[in-house]
């Protein structure tokens, strides 16, 4: 989603080179006032993400997907 504005200069006297210069003015101050970025959240570990991904590749007619023990398991 892209959240900038559309700029739009509305000034049929201005010449293509001040028409030119306002929008380069705008989109340098709207970069210089920009809210900083967001630093990413707590990494999920490795482990965690391993986890995750082989709960959601089970299959309903698995074995264990139902509570019932591995049939690997002792």
């Amino acid at each position: 989603m892209n959240r900038r504005p559309e700029l739009k200069i509305v000034a049929p006297n201005a010449s293509p080179e001040e028409a030119a210069a306002i929008v380069a003015a705008l989109e340098q101050f709207m970069r210089q006032t920009a809210p900083a970025p967001v630093k990413g959240g707590p990494s999920i570990p490795a482990w965690h993400r391993a986890a995750l991904h082989e709960g959601v590749g089970r299959e309903a007619d698995s074995p264990d997907a139902w509570g019932d023990p591995h049939p690997w398991a002792p």
